[in-house]
């Protein structure tokens, strides 16, 4: 019991950025993205820690999706380092260093198929709790 109250009120720095992976799930979720996961690269990857990957229907989506994660993790402090796509609104990248948001149209999502280019990374369940 102590180790796990220890761990919750000094979380290390991937605990935060799973946390707010599963976070921005959970929204993508309420906004009605669907096929939405997180992939965990940890163990794959040196230059980041999660992809939350997700799909939405329309522009208009798509936009929705990239503003209110973006509007969750500026909440959290974290700085968005980058954003690609969002004029053309077919692949919508944001980066912020340990996580990657990624919003794509249905086309995009199957043409790049990053859940194949990074088939090694372990699947988080995010619905979990």
């Amino acid at each position: 019991m102590s180790h796990n109250a220890a761990v919750a009120t000094n979380p290390t720095r991937a605990e935060t950025t799973l946390e707010q992976a599963i976070q921005c799930a959970r929204i993508g979720d309420d906004n009605k993205a669907r096929d939405i996961l997180i992939l965990d690269l940890r163990k794959v990857t040196p230059i980041f820690d999660f992809f939350v990957v997700m799909t939405g229907a329309s522009r208009r989506q798509l936009h929705t999706l990239a503003e209110e994660t973006d509007a969750y993790l500026r909440s959290e402090g974290e700085k968005r380092l980058s954003i690609q796509g969002y004029q053309a609104s077919r692949w919508i990248v944001q980066d912020y260093g340990d996580l990657v948001v990624h919003v794509f149209d249905a086309e995009s999502r199957e043409y790049y198929a990053l859940e194949d280019l990074w088939a090694d990374a372990p699947r988080i369940d995010w619905k979990r709790g």
